[in-house]
């Protein structure tokens, strides 16, 4: 085989969609997010960041300073999250790939995925309660 032709297969491989790859397990996933805080971003726009803590806790924000505190737990092939503040589980499908991780919401087509953007070990900046009207 030529090297083009090595070169183009590692092209091929490598970018493949989410759609067209394995999902990562519960392991898969707690080993690869522990202790980190990822930010994400969908379509070239920044989107939240979640810091991964031990034990599957999780903090999340919309890159706007306000946190929910939360936790994963897997779901089949889906890593489900659920708040404190009450709202249901938001169950994800993550990829990993050469750029990082990939994901999927629940029962989206593929294509608008939520890839990260940035990893950090430094915890998230949290604001404090909106206080005043």
């Amino acid at each position: 085989m030529t090297l083009a032709a090595l070169l183009t297969i590692g092209l091929l491989t490598t970018g493949l969609p989410a759609h067209a790859q394995t999902a990562m397990s519960a392991v898969e996933f707690d080993g690869y997010t522990q202790g980190k805080t990822l930010y994400f971003n969908s379509g070239g726009v920044s989107y939240g960041v979640e810091e991964y803590l031990p034990n599957r806790r999780v903090r999340w924000a919309f890159l706007d300073g306000e946190c929910k505190e939360g936790s994963w737990y897997a779901s089949g092939e889906q890593i489900c999250f659920e708040y404190d503040d009450g709202t249901g589980p938001q169950c994800w499908t993550f990829f990993q790939s050469a750029d990082g991780l990939r994901a999927r919401f629940q029962d989206d087509e593929p294509g608008g995925e939520l890839y990260e953007a940035k990893q950090s070990s430094e915890p998230m900046l949290c604001l404090g309660p909106k206080i005043g009207v």
